[in-house]
């Protein structure tokens, strides 16, 4: 559920991240850490939108390209290109991402369900989306994302 992790006066506290020029937002209550690219060790038979498993403190974690989870086209990693490890529920895995770009909060009243007409493969994984200032952030349901994952594997 998102907005599980709060602030002073129930603020729902968000990491922001670039996904294709989109400005995305995951619960930060389930970020661990955020490292910098390295290439993930390919599992054979996997799908697409997952590259890969990486070893992180001791743990092995699947490597989840956000882009084409979302419907995005692949792009080549770069120096702003960051793994965001994330912890939700009895699940771990790395979120790759173009850039990891700040922390903010929200008030637990501004988010909005996603527009009707969005692609339904690409809304079922989205939670809300919100204005923060003059941006439209697009709030991921990081379960959705992790619900996937079982369908895909």
């Amino acid at each position: 559920m998102l907005g599980t992790e709060t602030t002073e006066g129930n603020e729902l506290s968000l990491l922001l991240v670039s996904i294709a020029d989109e400005l995305y937002a995951l619960d930060a209550g389930s970020v661990r850490e955020v490292i910098r690219y390295r290439a993930a060790t390919p599992v054979p038979g996997a799908p697409q939108a997952l590259p890969g498993i990486l070893s992180q403190r001791g743990a092995i974690l699947p490597v989840v390209d956000l882009r084409l989870v979302l419907g995005f086209a692949a792009a080549e990693p770069d120096r702003a290109t960051r793994l965001v490890i994330l912890a939700n529920a009895d699940t771990e895995l790395a979120l790759l991402v173009d850039r990891v770009l700040d922390l903010a909060t929200l008030p637990p009243d501004r988010p909005e369900p996603p527009p009707a007409a969005l692609d339904p493969a690409r809304a079922r994984f989205i939670r809300s989306v919100a204005r923060l200032q003059a941006d439209l952030v697009i709030l991921l349901d990081l379960d959705a994302v992790i619900a996937a994952l079982h369908e895909w594997t």
